[in-house]
């Protein structure tokens, strides 16, 4: 099973026809999974935390401002408690796991996950970003890795460009601004090229830090999906690209 990187968008996101119609195709295209692994930008808690694992557990509404129906999705997916067990067992024996039972996915989980997935037949486990550092997140997407030989998806939710407080146009149609298309273009690059070096020094080496991100939680969930691959230097399928709201929609696949 690969495992993805995908930019999840706000809920609005779901109004737009073509990337409803990307990520439609791109599940599609990939086999059926037997349980799907969230990482979300939307719940850093340290140490690594296990969400719910029952059916029935509320969503984590966790934005403010939008029309009610946004308020209103459900996704009432299966829980993952045999899941939950595995990445347990996967963790060292010095790094403690945190079990909340009664924390839902939140929307960089069910999101996506709404149009990908709409039955809600597929378990879905959502564990929290531990750290925001680079390299440790890539080690724990490389303990993560062997649920790939079971048929579990493993996505890594975020936004390759989130410099909210710097957006002058919220218009979804909105160009992108500078920052923004530079940094995007500059981490389209690096993905064809594989420079795991690069990315994980992003802070540094990228175009438009510290705007396309502020704040880092958007692409820390990209190691632990590059962690999660057979090879983290292996050149990235980049299933998505282009623009919503001026922040980039890069999202990309690895094997």
């Amino acid at each position: 099973m690969p495992a993805l990187f995908l930019s999840h968008g706000a809920p609005p996101l779901v109004d737009s026809e073509l990337w409803v119609s990307q990520l439609q195709r791109w599940a599609a295209d990939l086999p059926r999974p037997t349980a799907i692994l969230v990482v979300s930008a939307h719940w850093e808690s340290a140490p690594l935390t296990i969400g719910a694992t029952t059916t029935g557990t509320p969503l984590v509404y966790d934005f403010w401002g939008f029309p009610q129906r946004f308020y209103e999705v459900t996704y009432a997916a299966p829980g993952a408690p045999d899941l939950a067990r595995q990445v347990a067992a996967l963790m060292p024996d010095n790094e403690p796991v945190v079990q909340q039972p009664d924390r839902g996915l939140d929307h960089g989980a069910y999101v996506p996950l709404t149009v990908m997935y709409p039955d809600a037949a597929i378990p879905v486990l959502q564990i929290s970003l531990p750290t925001l550092d680079p390299q440790r997140l890539l080690h724990l997407g490389e303990r993560l890795r062997p649920l790939r030989e079971q048929g579990v998806l493993i996505i890594g939710s975020g936004f390759t460009t989130h410099g909210l407080p710097f957006l002058r146009d919220m218009r979804p149609e909105a160009a992108a601004p500078g920052w923004s298309s530079e940094f995007d273009a500059w981490a389209g690059e690096r993905f064809a090229a594989g420079d795991i070096e690069g990315l994980l020094d992003f802070r540094t080496r990228a175009p438009g830090m510290p705007y396309a991100h502020p704040t880092v939680e958007h692409f820390a969930p990209l190691f632990v999906t590059l962690g999660a691959s057979s090879n983290p230097e292996q050149t990235a399928r980049q299933v998505i690209d282009g623009f919503w709201m001026g922040l980039a929609k890069r999202s990309i696949q690895v094997d």
